[in-house]
């Protein structure tokens, strides 16, 4: 017997950024608009879509673009979801107290109502991308939210690479896993590690809904910031690691795409992936380098 159709209307919201923070949010509230016009019932911005990413440099001002949560960001959020009608992903930069920031992510149900938020918890320090100047790591460990539509994941950009996150969020339940985003090209390396660098960073994240039979969608930021291109090509993919929607990698667009949560059930029973862990042999995991 054939298990009955769940389908759900995802969007992501893609754009570029400037120093303009306003436009920057109309923006983002206009696509998450769109993609609920277009069906769209879950929507999930880009990392850090209120400001161009600062990380570029360590740079003290920049602490000053800080909110707390809940706040008048998510207040926005809060009010766009509200009228739209859609459950909403938000991703911020947090002020917890002096001296004390996040890199975090709010979650708002389909009546404006907040659900909660995840703090990125992998935080980078790379050329161009200073994060631990900025992020203190997250201290909540790994979340789900019960939407009107579905049980949501929410890891942030970093977190893309490490499948333990992935893994641990999918085991609290979460049917749908988003990370909103920022990552692009060096100037001076896209020519010659642009394709690999890219194909990397998408095929991870299809492997972690292949390995916990779950939809994973990835919404990324496009556009040239200093000499970072932002490769954009916010994508979902289905649980069987089928890529269902690519977005370009240079246009502003809001991706929207239906799936079916029937499927997790589906691929859950004939990939029995999370029955079949040796819980009892992953000690190791807990320790930085087994010597």
């Amino acid at each position: 017997m054939a298990l009955k159709s769940r389908p759900v209307t995802i969007g992501l919201v893609q754009h570029a950024c400037s120093d303009d923070l306003d436009g920057n949010v109309g923006k983002t509230l206009d696509g998450i608009r769109e993609a609920a016009k277009r069906g769209a019932q879950i929507v999930c911005t880009q990392e850090l879509f209120r400001s161009r990413y600062f990380c570029q440099s360590e740079t003290h001002d920049f602490f000053d673009l800080a909110e707390e949560i809940p706040g008048p960001p998510t207040q926005q959020l809060a009010d766009v979801a509200r009228e739209a009608g859609v459950a909403v992903v938000g991703s911020l930069f947090e002020r917890r107290t002096a001296g004390i920031y996040h890199n975090t992510a709010v979650v708002l149900d389909a009546d404006g109502t907040y659900l909660g938020k995840y703090r990125k918890t992998h935080i980078p320090d790379d050329p161009l991308f200073y994060e631990k100047f900025y992020f203190t790591p997250g201290d909540l460990g790994y979340r789900v939210f019960k939407t009107k539509f579905a049980t949501i994941g929410v890891l942030i950009c970093w977190d893309q690479w490490y499948p333990e996150a992935a893994r641990l969020t999918a085991l609290k339940g979460a049917e749908i896993l988003f990370y909103p985003t920022a990552i692009g090209w060096h100037q001076d390396e896209k020519e010659t590690y642009g394709t690999d660098q890219h194909t990397a960073w998408e095929t991870i994240q299809r492997g972690h809904a292949v390995a916990n039979g779950l939809y994973v969608c990835a919404a990324n930021r496009v556009g040239r910031e200093g000499t970072v291109q932002f490769w954009g090509q916010s994508f979902v993919s289905g649980p069987m690691g089928q890529l269902l929607h690519r977005a370009e990698d240079t246009a502003e667009q809001v991706i929207v795409q239906q799936i079916d949560l029937a499927q997790v059930e589906v691929t859950r029973r004939h990939w029995p992936f999370l029955r079949d862990r040796r819980i009892d042999n992953y000690e190791g995991l807990t320790q930085r380098f087994l010597d």
